[in-house]
């Protein structure tokens, strides 16, 4: 009977870690040192509270080897941040960044924040990768 129960807690550890997939989306121009912004279709999701699309955002360098980013916070090539976006409005809201060096904190008061234009080609680009899957999106 222990036996089952160490067994059963084991996959109940390993099984969430799973679900933490990372699937890279690749946005925008690729810049002439090589790197490209890409954001995390498994993290995407809509936020059942704002109507907002939270998404994570990471840059790296295109055909690198050894292979550098995108990556999630906590890996040795993670460099990147979490967004809100309002797809209607074509704003976003900074939750918090991340790099090596740096652990990802998110803001618990995003909601309540004042909201940005998104104006640089890479949010504009984000908005137009992301915002035409809104309706598919999980609702958290």
């Amino acid at each position: 009977m222990r036996l089952v129960i160490a067994t059963a807690a084991a996959l109940a550890a390993i099984i969430p870690a799973a679900a933490q997939a990372e699937t890279w989306k690749p946005y925008g121009a690729v810049s002439d040192k090589g790197l490209q912004w890409s954001y995390d279709a498994d993290y995407s999701y809509r936020d059942q509270q704002s109507g907002k699309v939270v998404v994570m955002q990471a840059i790296g360098k295109v055909g690198a080897e050894p292979r550098m980013g995108p990556s999630g916070p906590g890996k040795p090539d993670g460099v990147g941040s979490v967004l809100a976006l309002d797809c209607r409005e074509k704003t976003l809201i900074s939750l918090g960044g991340y790099s090596p060096k740096k652990p990802l904190e998110l803001s618990a008061n995003w909601r309540t924040a004042n909201a940005t234009a998104a104006k640089s080609p890479e949010d504009q680009a984000l908005v137009a990768a992301v915002c035409p899957a809104i309706d598919s999106l999980p609702t958290k």
